[in-house]
């Protein structure tokens, strides 16, 4: 081991800062399952009909834009260091593991099944068995359609007004106004 000799931080700590950590520390583990049963309570306040669904939703999510909505289920790590902007509209069964900042634009179209992957392994087959992690963040421009089933991969910025068809792995940056497909996602063309 000896990763982190001389450095005095937490994971979580570490983990916020964009260094390496340590993925099943106690305390990591802890606000995960808070982000699990908080979103499991958005799921259940939605299908019950609860007014207080919303609330539920703005305690789980770091920063809730005004008029966004959310379908369940919501599959998230922490839901802290998740930003969506106004109106933006998010299909069922999202899964956004922000261990790094996720940041949605204003007026926002995600599919279903989208996923918004910011944790990274090492390659060394030692640090991996040692559950070494690192996070690289999301971020989707305003007015961006991510297509059902489209995969954004850690440090991943799609500019504004973009479109990423549906099922597209998306491993680089895609530029504003770009039309992106496929696995790896390319550029197809400029829509403006």
């Amino acid at each position: 081991m000896g990763y982190f000799d001389g450095d005095g931080r937490s994971n979580w700590d570490r983990m916020v800062a964009g260094d390496p950590y340590i993925a099943d520390d106690p305390l990591l583990l802890e606000r995960i399952r808070r982000g699990m049963q908080l979103a499991a309570d958005y799921q259940e306040a939605v299908h019950a009909g609860d007014e207080n669904a919303r609330a539920i939703l703005a305690d789980l999510i770091g920063s809730l834009g005004e008029e966004s909505i959310i379908r369940p289920p919501l599959t998230v790590d922490f839901g802290d260091f998740i930003t969506i902007g106004a109106r933006t509209f998010i299909n069922f069964n999202l899964t956004a593991l922000d261990v790094a900042p996720i940041t949605i634009g204003e007026d926002c179209v995600i599919g279903p099944n989208v996923q918004l992957l910011t944790p990274t392994h090492p390659l060394d087959p030692q640090a991996r068995l040692d559950k070494i992690e690192s996070a690289e963040p999301v971020t989707i421009g305003d007015n961006v359609w991510l297509g059902g089933g489209v995969i954004v991969c850690p440090g991943v910025t799609i500019g504004k007004n973009a479109v990423i068809g549906a099922g597209s792995v998306v491993t680089k940056d895609v530029p504003a106004n770009a039309m992106a497909v496929g696995n790896p996602a390319r550029v197809l063309r400029v829509l403006r």
